[in-house]
């Protein structure tokens, strides 16, 4: 897989039972772009993808985020939803439980 790029696109989630849901896309590949995240906004209109991202924060942010947690094909690993002024990282040994359903898309 190729370098990713800042800019936006639509993301295609397949879900149980054949459900399909097409959500804008957000990429956040350059260091300005992931530091800004979501810092500032509201609400979220879709689907925000960090790369390279070890983990992630919810401070200084207004709003719970879904955050989905994704191998280097995108498969999903593990869905948390995170309040404000909180730390997630990756637990390999914790990342057993896949996601089932994708909360008004993966914000």
């Amino acid at each position: 897989m190729g370098r990713w790029r800042d800019g936006r696109g639509r993301l295609t989630v397949h879900g149980d039972g054949g459900a399909v849901a097409d959500v804008p896309l957000e990429v956040a590949a350059s260091y300005r772009a992931r530091t800004r995240g979501l810092l500032g906004r509201d609400a979220v209109d879709g689907a925000l993808l960090l790369t390279p991202a070890s983990g992630i924060h919810t401070f200084r942010m207004r709003i719970p985020i879904d955050v989905a947690y994704l191998t280097a094909d995108l498969t999903v690993l593990a869905v948390r939803t995170m309040r404000p002024g909180r730390l997630g990282l990756p637990r390999p040994g914790r990342m057993v439980r896949t996601a089932r359903t994708v909360r008004s898309a993966v914000r």
